[in-house]
């Protein structure tokens, strides 16, 4: 679902402004796409090297092998490279956060310039392990399928490949090109958030690689922040038949607490908040001593999350079964990409470097439910940080339907290594 475009016309006007003030159509650089050509192939072969090792977000036996591999690849292709086991205060944890989270890989690519770029992308999924075996890694025409391979492996399989071509055009122009691959994404990166944080605010630029949808490709310059409500309910158990009145009933409390705050979502402003679960009870003829609800909540500014906050912890206060007791937890479990400047200039930019392709590229502020790492990497950040440089796909966290197209793995390559050029260059006005 996505919201009205008249919410966003300032943000979108914004970025064509800037596109203004570039060249109609710069000639394709014949140099970067020939090198994009040659990448193909092998870019295929390593979507199917990281497709083919099921990564789950709680598989650490998984993700450590991946993590491994990318780490490898990195490595062979001159990086400093890191393995950081997320532990301690690094840790946000919320109330699904495993004991124990997944290794991050981080890449420093040290060059001859002064600007400094990251690329991000994750490697886990939201798949179990074993489930692999009926989606194996496979080519069909135009689509290359398989468990993740949308969301994200074809991100970390993009960077790798971008900065293999920069390698095979010996361009080192910029100061420091940073790799960084999580393995919790999908979890709400409880471990990876305060890294990304922290590098993402020591840089001039942050392109983030989750994929580009089939039906409109476009870069995002805003997603939404994801927030959850917990409630808790508990009362006393009783005989329903022989003696209700002795029990104190914690579904009728949930239940009035939930109808009291069906109406916070605000339309006009893209907040959102809907319950979605519930459970009650353990058996027919028994009162219920407990009761618990979670509701999603979805927001496009940060300011949202403490006006939000404060109506639930006000209206929980009006209880129906004063006997009842309820305990309300509202976790922010990601912050929104919210746009700034920068990141117009570096959009605009990049839709000037698809127009060499003769190719038509979206890129505006609307922000559609879903929420990345591009935010955590935004919350501190003076520079540009844009999402969606990834492969155009589809089917991400279905079981059966997840592909990416063959076909955009060339464009893609050439947008990030051209848009890298520039930037180490200074050649991206309003950058």
């Amino acid at each position: 679902m996505k919201f009205a475009h008249t919410t966003f016309a300032p943000l979108v006007f914004a970025i064509a402004g800037f596109a203004a003030m570039a060249p109609a159509q710069a000639a394709k650089d014949a140099q970067v796409l020939a090198e994009a050509a040659k990448q193909k192939r092998a870019l295929l072969e390593t979507l199917k090297e990281y497709v083919s090792i099921e990564s789950g977000s709680r598989d650490l036996e998984g993700l450590d092998k991946l993590a491994n591999l990318i780490a490898g690849k990195l490595r062979a292709l001159g990086g400093k490279v890191e393995l950081i086991e997320p532990t301690g205060d690094a840790v946000y944890r919320m109330e699904d956060t495993p004991e124990k989270i997944g290794k991050v890989v981080r890449a420093t690519f040290t060059g001859t310039g002064t600007k400094k770029i990251m690329l991000i992308a994750h490697m886990d999924t939201v798949y179990q392990r074993g489930m692999l075996e009926k989606q194996p890694f496979r080519v069909e025409g135009d689509k290359a399928w398989g468990l993740g391979i949308a969301d994200d492996k074809q991100g970390v399989a993009v960077i790798t490949h971008v900065v293999a071509l920069l390698k095979a055009l010996d361009f080192k122009d910029y100061g420091t090109l940073t790799v960084l691959v999580n393995a919790d994404e999908e979890i709400s990166s409880p471990g990876s958030r305060s890294l990304i944080t922290k590098l993402g605010s020591e840089q001039d630029a942050v392109l983030s690689f989750e994929g580009a949808s089939i039906k409109e490709d476009k870069l995002s310059l805003a997603t939404a922040g994801i927030a959850s409500v917990t409630l808790n309910v508990s009362g006393k158990a009783s005989h329903a038949g022989s003696a209700p009145e002795a029990g104190v009933n914690a579904l009728y409390e949930l239940s009035h607490q939930i109808l009291q705050m069906r109406d916070l979502s605000d339309p006009a402003t893209g907040l959102k908040m809907n319950w979605t679960i519930a459970k009650a009870g353990t058996n027919r003829n028994v009162i219920p001593a407990s009761a618990s609800a979670g509701a999603d909540v979805r927001v496009l500014k940060v300011s949202d999350y403490d006006r939000i906050e404060k109506q639930v912890q006000e209206r929980v206060k009006k209880q129906l079964v004063p006997e009842a007791k309820v305990d309300m937890r509202f976790e922010r479990r990601r912050p929104p990409l919210e746009a700034n400047n920068a990141s117009r200039a570096m959009a605009a930019h990049s839709q000037g470097i698809y127009k060499e392709l003769d190719r038509p590229l979206g890129a505006d502020a609307v922000a559609a439910g879903g929420g990345t790492d591009a935010a955590f990497a935004a919350r501190q950040a003076k520079g540009a940080v844009v999402e969606r440089y990834g492969l155009q796909g589809f089917g991400a966290h279905s079981a059966d339907a997840e592909y990416v197209l063959i076909d955009s793995i060339e464009p893609r390559l050439y947008l990030a290594a051209r848009l890298i050029m520039d930037i180490s260059r200074g050649q991206v006005p309003g950058m």
